[in-house]
């Protein structure tokens, strides 16, 4: 009986604990890259063979050199710098969307989010507008699924302020059948134009 009462009671507090523990992430640096080091030197990285104590004694008796810049990151960011969002809208017919201008560096484009509870499958039209009237479309299939989407139109190389941007989102079925819902970005500054 007391052998049941102490299990029991782990199973409870590991219970307790497992969340916590996965809420905490990795230990670390978040951003670095999963696998072995790249800026290791020769012999010196994990399960290493017979030349990594000469290695790592190498230049011990020469004089110390001046101390190198840290390497420049390589990986883009991963947010965009920027992102002007509307609303999230829904339709009756199960469609939720929220559109979004994104701007890096000197890129912008545009993404809708989405999820399809429709049953069926769906069409979206994305739209980025632009200054002086240039625009940029995708055509993204939006399968019958109820888990979330994303709908990207290509980067282009940016052609004025942010604010000068807009976005719109359509979803259809496929074919010649009515718009389901429209999503659109946020509004452009009226001081903008």
């Amino acid at each position: 009986m007391n052998l049941r009462v102490t299990g029991l009671g782990a199973v409870v507090v590991l219970t307790a604990l497992l969340p916590l523990a996965a809420s905490a992430g990795p230990a670390g640096d978040p951003e670095a890259p999963a696998g072995p080091a790249t800026d290791a030197a020769p012999g010196t990285g994990p399960g290493a063979g017979p030349g990594t104590a000469a290695a790592l004694l190498a230049g011990i008796d020469s004089p110390a050199s001046a101390p190198s810049a840290p390497p420049a990151p390589t990986r883009p960011p991963a947010r965009p710098s920027r992102a002007s969002c509307g609303p999230e809208v829904a339709s009756p017919d199960g469609v939720e969307a929220q559109t979004c201008v994104l701007t890096e560096d000197r890129d912008t484009w545009a993404r809708t989010y989405y999820r399809n509870a429709t049953g069926g499958e769906l069409v979206a039209v994305l739209t980025l507008m632009g200054p002086g009237g240039r625009t940029v479309q995708a055509h993204c299939d939006v399968r019958a699924e109820d888990e979330p989407g994303v709908c990207e139109t290509p980067r282009e190389p940016s052609r004025g302020t942010s604010a000068e941007y807009t976005a719109v989102a359509e979803f259809a079925e496929s074919g010649e059948s009515a718009l389901l819902l429209r999503s659109g970005s946020n509004s452009p500054d009226p001081a903008a134009s």
